[in-house]
């Protein structure tokens, strides 16, 4: 089993390792850095720490406005080179724990842009499917969810910085 954090983006459900989560935090005043990429919102003041805040959406590139529900989910150190890193996604619905059997890989051939940043598709069972549409929340994609390699990004981001 494989434990991941469930969340939205625009109309879509993706999901990234548990792993790589510190915490999960409201929205909260971010103090935009002049000049810097558009997907970096800004810096954050978490509790003392200075924490550089990117938003997904503009990363990945997904259409669509934000809803009121904006989280950040704040990542361990070990997944950011040891910098303080959140990211903003549109909502977290919850930690799911998924079976290997549920997860199709990514076939490079197919996705060769999107195999960048997308690990596999997560298949949702029946029960958990209609979980989810008891709690009032819509289901786009019939019960998939994106599952997206955080690491990979950042680790992309890092590379083409240098470049």
């Amino acid at each position: 089993m494989i434990d991941v954090v469930e969340f939205g983006l625009g109309q879509e459900l993706y999901a990234m390792d548990i792993q790589l989560a510190r915490e999960i935090v409201e929205m909260m005043p971010i103090t935009r850095i002049p000049r810097a990429q558009d997907y970096i919102a800004g810096i954050m003041n978490l509790r003392g720490e200075i924490t550089t805040v990117i938003d997904l959406k503009r990363l990945i590139q997904i259409p669509g406005a934000s809803g009121d529900n904006q989280k950040i989910i704040v990542l361990v150190a070990e997944a950011t080179g040891g910098s303080n890193l959140g990211i903003i996604v549109d909502d977290v619905h919850s930690v799911i724990q998924v079976a290997e059997d549920d997860i199709e890989l990514m076939d490079e051939g197919i996705a060769s842009g999107v195999h960048a940043f997308v690990k596999g598709i997560i298949k949702l069972t029946k029960d958990e499917d209609d979980r989810k549409q008891a709690d009032g929340r819509s289901r786009q994609g019939a019960g998939l969810i994106l599952w997206v390699d955080i690491k990979k990004i950042l680790d992309d981001l890092v590379r083409n910085s240098r470049a």
